[in-house]
């Protein structure tokens, strides 16, 4: 997605200034989750920047290339005439442990304000002059998920307290979206999608929906037999004949390794029958010949049928009681679609 930065050598800090950086970042919530190994290896990519008073740290219009914290001193975000001259109204102070710009940077943003030192301040900058936040991103791809997800996170809370402060199809938004609910493997929607889904259904609806959960019950054969590579591009190929089959991207999800998943928004128990029986022909039919070669393997799925509220109130556990029933059904022989009569009896 980012395009490659040249190659750019980064110094080390003492000890000292180590340990005082780490405690700088756990200040603001983009790195407070992140453990001390991560931290450390960000601090490369930070620097301090130290200004006198009056001096501007950025001015409106600037692009959003980093954040701040402020180690000392202080910083005024401002809109209006200079610091020293005004009239001025000012927008935020920042003390000693805050921080401020992280929705400019990583949403790609330019600075709607001026900030400048009210006295002699220093500020921690991320990422330091030189970098850009797409080589972190590319350099650190575990920590840079993490801190994506959590930017996600905060951006929507802000979102839904002031929808002026963030453009909800900021392209830097519509990837964070994509980096935490889409799938690497097979790019369908993954499991924090499916859960954050069903949450937002029960809280905002509560109408009956139907949850189907299927997995191929001979895929640990083929992982046996030709390896988890070939096993990779099995699960490839079945999303994408699963999403065909659906037909609505917006209402299935890959689940814990091999099941797929698909929402049936109503109480239609005759659909969501039909609809299982099409997920275990789509399985069934698979082409795998680009994973076997000329080696025929047919695969065969279980489907479980769970339904709102009937059997769960509970988003997490109507997956968990959901995903069960493929399981059983290899169990019994593969082949099979089973439901609940009542919370843990199922049946075909």
């Amino acid at each position: 997605f980012f395009p490659s930065d040249p190659v750019i050598l980064l110094t080390s800090m003492t000890e000292s200034e180590s340990s005082d950086t780490t405690g700088l970042l756990r200040r603001i919530n983009v790195f407070a989750h992140l453990q001390p190994r991560e931290l450390e290896e960000i601090i490369p990519y930070c620097e301090y920047n130290t200004l006198k008073p009056g001096e501007r740290l950025f001015s409106e219009g600037d692009p959003g290339d980093a954040l701040f914290i402020v180690d000392c001193g202080e910083v005024v975000v401002q809109k209006g005439e200079e610091y020293s001259e005004g009239p001025e109204i000012h927008l935020a102070r920042y003390i000693p442990g805050s921080g401020f710009g992280e929705l400019d940077l990583f949403c790609g943003e330019t600075r709607k304000a001026d900030a400048l030192a009210s006295r002699d301040t220093v500020v921690l900058r991320f990422p330091r002059a030189g970098v850009s936040i797409q080589s972190f991103l590319e350099s650190q791809p575990l920590i840079a998920a993490q801190i994506l997800h959590r930017v996600l996170v905060l951006v929507s809370e802000r979102i839904r307290r002031a929808n002026d402060l963030v453009k909800e199809n900021s392209p830097l938004v519509q990837e964070l979206k994509k980096q935490v609910y889409r799938d690497k493997l097979t790019g369908v929607y993954n499991q924090n999608y499916l859960t954050e889904t069903l949450r937002e259904h029960i809280r905002k609806s509560g109408s009956p929906l139907i949850l189907l959960i299927s997995k191929p019950d001979n895929f640990k054969d083929l992982n046996d037999r030709y390896g988890h590579e070939a096993g990779d591009r099995a699960i490839r190929i079945m999303a994408k004949s699963f999403r065909e089959s659906v037909g609505d991207d917006t209402r299935i999800a890959r689940y814990k390794g091999n099941a797929m998943a698909a929402i049936l928004y109503g109480d239609d128990r005759r659909a969501a029958n039909a609809l299982a029986r099409v997920i275990q022909t789509c399985i069934g039919s698979l082409d795998l010949s680009p994973v076997t070669g000329s080696d025929p393997f047919h695969m065969t799925a279980s489907v479980g049928i769970g339904i709102y509220p009937e059997h769960s109130t509970d988003a997490e556990e109507l997956i968990r009681l959901t995903h069960e029933l493929p399981l059983l059904g290899r169990q019994r022989g593969g082949g099979r679609i089973l439901a609940y009569r009542k919370r843990g009896s199922a049946h075909a």
